[in-house]
């Protein structure tokens, strides 16, 4: 009965993930269909605004170039991201366990959500180089340290206190309350942050090199190629960013149901 139960489980989980991939999909194939039929309705010059169609040729003329200058940029993001979400992390936790911490980093971290962070890429340019990955790194580790410790934060401190008072009641140490109790509950947070993490990471990456990078790079290439109106090659290495991006997003909600196999029919 239980390994019947399971199938069943594994099988209704395949079924949600594809019925909510499809209007993902379906919306994807809609937009692309307008934007092919606009242009060329319309006849928008090619400098403006490059039909889907041709960007895709342009990226199937040189898919090794344009994946390996990615490569470089994704490097910079994953690196960054897990510096950052590392830190938030850890950082959450100390906030967690001593509350004069997160009483003077907590308001500082919503507020940064204000804060045009990617602005601060021509400063890190001068203090750490403009065109070598520091930079880059930094740039993204400081946008995602500020989600991802809000958020575990709220999940550390999400557990009820009627659960905190029974775990007191058996002495437990304050170890075994975060390992048993608190670090299970901010689970679901801890991926929610590293799901919006992995779309800042790309973004904070290939924007932080408009500001200066190597030649091989998504953000430099993009720059260059939109500087002198090749748009179809610029759309192409956007493209690029996109499956990067994507294939990072995916790689977390896969780490996602691995840890939390309980989740994974909701």
């Amino acid at each position: 009965m239980r390994m019947a139960r399971a199938i069943a489980a594994t099988r209704g989980a395949r079924l949600n993930l594809r019925g909510s991939a499809l209007p993902a999909l379906v919306t994807f194939v809609v937009a692309a269909g307008v934007w092919e039929g606009a242009v060329r309705l319309f006849a928008i010059p090619l400098y403006l605004l490059p039909a889907p169609s041709q960007v895709l040729a342009t990226f199937l003329e040189r898919p090794g170039y344009l994946l390996g200058i990615g490569l470089t940029t994704f490097r910079n993001a994953l690196t960054g991201c897990a510096i950052g979400c590392g830190l938030g992390a850890l950082v959450a936790a100390l906030c967690a366990r001593w509350r004069f911490v997160a009483d003077g980093l907590i308001p500082l971290g919503v507020a940064a959500g204000a804060v045009p962070i990617i602005a601060l890429s021509p400063l890190l340019g001068i203090w750490l180089g403009s065109i070598s990955s520091a930079s880059k790194i930094a740039v993204v580790a400081v946008m995602t340290f500020f989600p991802t410790l809000v958020s575990v934060f709220r999940g550390l401190t999400s557990p009820r206190a009627d659960a905190l008072l029974l775990l007191r009641s058996y002495a437990a140490p304050e170890l075994d309350v975060f390992r048993k109790l608190r670090a299970p509950a901010a689970l679901p947070y801890l991926f929610n942050a590293l799901r919006v993490c992995t779309s800042l990471s790309m973004i904070g990456a290939v924007v932080a090199e408009f500001f200066g990078g190597p030649q091989n790079a998504l953000g430099v290439f993009i720059k260059t190629q939109a500087g002198i109106l090749r748009t179809r090659e610029a759309w192409a290495a956007i493209l690029v960013a996109c499956l990067y991006g994507l294939a990072f997003y995916l790689a977390v909600v896969l780490a996602e149901r691995l840890a939390m196999p309980w989740r994974r029919g909701r």
